[in-house]
């Protein structure tokens, strides 16, 4: 028995929760081209794991906030080219499927304290977002629902605190530059808006100043070594009682 046959016994009643046996509906996907039999109703990770493949990477969060576990597929009689997420997408009859956990796009390099928040910006490090032809592309690809053309829109007017509210929900997954016809990488760019936004358009905040000066004056440090010294089962019921407080 080889190491998949091996992982796939392993997973089985950990994936399903029940074996086999008592699995009343079945699907069958294909990975990297090869066919597969797996229960009905599981995410594609989990397919892929029944299935008897180890996440070696391409796996994070497992819940679909951290971009990981990005993934292109066809299904059986479309012949659109699909994205989403494995950890949040149920696995489909005749689901053909591959995962790209690393989009092989360029990032720009900048040093933000030498960087000042001009319309030109967007521009100076990403000039292919003058290709954009709006064919929303992008925006079909993203599976956190953002309005990415509009994001590079926004680009392309130099509007900064447009790009950073816009994007401020991005996983960095990479899907959309994986989909854009015209090769822009919306990720990183929105990335630098967000960076340039936070640290030269965001009005300076005197609470967390505050707040800064009194950890360095060691208003906390009591509380801190009175957590510190406590053990698990203690923290745990402090977590709780804290939680019904503010249900309450």
């Amino acid at each position: 028995m080889d190491i998949m046959e091996r992982i796939k016994e392993a997973n089985k009643g950990f994936t399903t929760g029940i074996e086999d046996r008592d699995i009343e509906h079945w699907i069958t996907i294909y990975i990297m081209g090869k066919e597969y039999r797996v229960p009905a109703g599981l995410t594609i990770m989990q397919a892929m794991e029944y299935a008897g493949y180890r996440f070696i990477r391409g796996a994070g969060c497992r819940a679909g906030f951290c971009g990981a576990c990005s993934t292109l597929y066809r299904l059986r009689g479309d012949y659109k080219l699909k994205a989403d997420l494995a950890c949040q997408t149920r696995a489909e009859d005749g689901m053909y499927l591959v995962q790209i956990p690393f989009v092989p796009a360029e990032r720009a390099v900048y040093t933000l304290g030498e960087e000042r928040p001009t319309p030109q910006l967007f521009q100076k490090y990403y000039p292919e977002i003058a290709r954009c032809v709006q064919c929303n592309t992008c925006t079909k690809a993203c599976p956190q629902d953002l309005e990415a053309m509009d994001i590079i829109q926004y680009a392309i007017r130099g509007d900064i605190a447009g790009v950073a509210e816009l994007s401020f929900d991005c996983i960095q997954c990479g899907l959309c530059a994986a989909r854009c016809p015209a090769e822009i990488v919306h990720y990183h760019l929105a990335q630098l808006g967000r960076r340039v936004y936070g640290k030269y358009l965001v009005p300076e905040e005197v609470n967390v100043g505050r707040r800064v000066s009194e950890i360095e004056e060691g208003k906390y440090e009591k509380d801190y070594e009175d957590v510190m010294s406590k053990g698990a089962e203690e923290l745990k019921r402090m977590y709780l009682s804290l939680q019904e407080h503010r249900e309450v």
